[in-house]
């Protein structure tokens, strides 16, 4: 297994750097394998997720079908990929971001009974509560 870092992931969805882009698509179309796949960790994901946000200004709808499309990739190994796939349907349905929704995904798999927060829009996950 080959772990990919956040900036593996934004060459491959933006398609934005010329030289780099084409390695990447190389490397994930041609060179990962069922044998030797890539890992993406949760840590890579949500920064990918943070920077299509931020510095490519990806709406909602786009950064869940660029998350989707890594989901359904083969020759990838995607760290805790049921929660990273609940994150992204709140996202897609308007439900809160898509870092608040990982982080109510991952408490419950922990065995989380609820997660404390004082950030509002939070609270409108199912998982968060006030302390």
């Amino acid at each position: 297994m080959i772990g990919l870092d956040t900036n593996i992931l934004v060459r491959y969805l933006t398609q934005d750097d010329p030289v780099q882009s084409r390695q990447v698509t190389e490397l994930i179309e041609r060179r990962l394998t069922g044998e030797e796949p890539g890992f993406v960790s949760v840590v890579v994901m949500a920064e990918t997720v943070w920077v299509l946000e931020r510095a490519y200004r990806f709406s909602d709808n786009d950064i869940a079908a660029a998350i989707e499309h890594m989901l359904q990739i083969g020759v990838l190994v995607v760290d805790s990929e049921q929660e990273i796939f609940t994150a992204m349907t709140a996202l897609r349905q308007g439900h809160g971001s898509f870092g608040d929704a990982l982080i109510a995904a991952l408490s419950a798999k922990a065995g989380c009974s609820r997660t404390l927060t004082f950030d509002r829009k939070a609270l409108r996950l199912a998982g968060f509560e006030l302390p």
